[in-house]
């Protein structure tokens, strides 16, 4: 085998490799000789279909898989030799015909970019810390009352917690909506999640009461139309209803599946789960502030363009995006990921930090511990190398981040788990 290398840019590398062509020949023989006494075609006896028979059949394809399986693994023969780091799938050129007795192709690609030592010490990073506490679980306790509450209809004037089922147009300047007839709509009163300057005007009303009111609405309305628009609204409330929480009985306790230990059991219940999601919030916003500080410490980081175009593709995908346009909006965050995970590769090489198998099972413990058959999610992840490959990656960033959180310059930020949880609420 013989190979050239030509450099493309900084980051380009073009391979021309020459093979001999009987090599390609030999393997196309010997993979239509061993079909022959495999392969069922009428007229012939298993195993004596001759061999003429099946290169007029299959030839082509047995010689365009051939090329394949010889390309691909004379491309990984080259890049060894050659001590090349391929950043991204290379774009493969031949005629797959022979030529003065050899088979050329070329393969241009990228290659992942040289990066000297990484000192992290100068690094200031805030690693956030709370802790769960006992009122934190009776909040959470309050938020699944809620979550269970019913309703029932009560005739009193509506007040802040009930639920309303109201009729309303509304009229402003060059519109109504809607066009004709009125819109109904559910609210809780307070929620705010439809309007909170509407639903300010319905508190003080009875089911079957008609009242106007100039509302201004909000930007960011749940109905479009109306969005940032002044109107004058007629209104005609149908029902009012009331909610009933459950009591924090031995019913609502097995209601969520907790069979013996009653309410200490349920308690214990409640602080795990949310001990688990204040643990992955903390590791996130960790992760977020030393990868944000730890790519700003490299702007002179060469970033494959393969690469970036790949992540851009993957979020524009993620966001509903298709159009080429679209994903040219999601670059400047692909290259930010891109040059983290070039980052943490890295320091993970330098510093020779593997990956913790321990950590990848007890990291899989805890998805499989939110599902009811958590053993079938166990099983899930050892059947698909591509989700236990997420999983690992996931595990080996967590440990990276962690290491340099221990060798930057790093302080601790106290907060409540409300803080964590909800910030800004």
């Amino acid at each position: 085998m013989q190979v050239s290398i030509e450099n493309v840019g900084s980051l380009g590398r073009k391979l021309t490799i020459r093979l001999p062509a009987q090599r390609l020949e030999d393997t196309i023989r010997t993979r239509l000789v061993e079909m022959s006494r495999t392969v069922r075609l009428k007229g012939f006896r298993p195993g004596k279909v001759p061999t003429k028979v099946i290169e007029q059949r299959f030839g082509g394809q047995v010689r365009n898989e051939a090329l394949s399986d010889m390309i691909g693994s004379s491309f990984q023969e080259a890049i060894a030799q050659e001590k090349l780091r391929p950043a991204v799938q290379p774009s493969i050129a031949t005629t797959g015909r022979p030529d003065n007795g050899e088979i050329e192709y070329t393969a241009t690609f990228e290659v992942l970019p040289e990066i000297g030592k990484l000192d992290v010490a100068a690094l200031e990073i805030v690693k956030p810390t709370a802790t769960v506490t006992e009122a934190d679980i009776d909040q959470m306790i309050d938020t699944l009352r809620l979550q269970r509450r019913t309703w029932s209809p009560v005739e009193r004037a509506a007040r802040e917690g009930d639920m309303v089922l109201f009729e309303y147009a509304a009229q402003g300047e060059g519109f109504r909506h809607p066009e004709s007839g009125m819109d109904r709509v559910g609210a809780v009163l307070g929620s705010g999640a439809y309007s909170k300057a509407l639903e300010d005007r319905i508190a003080g009303h009875a089911a079957g009461e008609e009242f106007k009111a100039h509302v201004d609405f909000p930007q960011d309305a749940r109905t479009p139309a109306l969005a940032g628009k002044s109107a004058d609204v007629e209104v005609r409330l149908v029902r009012v209803q009331e909610a009933t929480l459950p009591a924090v009985d031995d019913a609502f306790v097995a209601s969520f599946g907790v069979k013996d230990g009653g309410m200490q059991r349920f308690r214990e219940d409640v602080r795990a789960n949310l001990e688990r999601e204040l643990k992955n919030v903390l590791m996130s916003r960790l992760k977020a502030d030393a990868l944000d500080k730890l790519v700003a410490a490299h702007p002179e980081l060469e970033i494959p363009q393969g690469l970036i175009e790949a992540e851009a593709r993957q979020l524009a995908q993620q966001g509903g995006a298709q159009a080429s346009q679209a994903m040219l909006e999601f670059v400047p965050t692909a290259r930010r990921r891109v040059a983290a995970g070039l980052l943490i590769a890295e320091l993970a090489r330098q510093n020779e930090i593997r990956l913790d198998a321990k950590r990848v099972r007890e990291a899989l413990a805890m998805i499989a511990s939110t599902y009811e058959e958590p053993e079938q999610v166990v099983e899930l992840y050892s059947r698909d190398p591509q989700l236990m490959g997420a999983l690992q990656n996931r595990v080996m960033e967590d440990q990276v981040v962690e290491w340099l959180a221990e060798h930057a310059r790093c302080s601790e930020q106290q907060l409540s788990f409300s803080d964590v949880m909800r910030p800004g609420a």
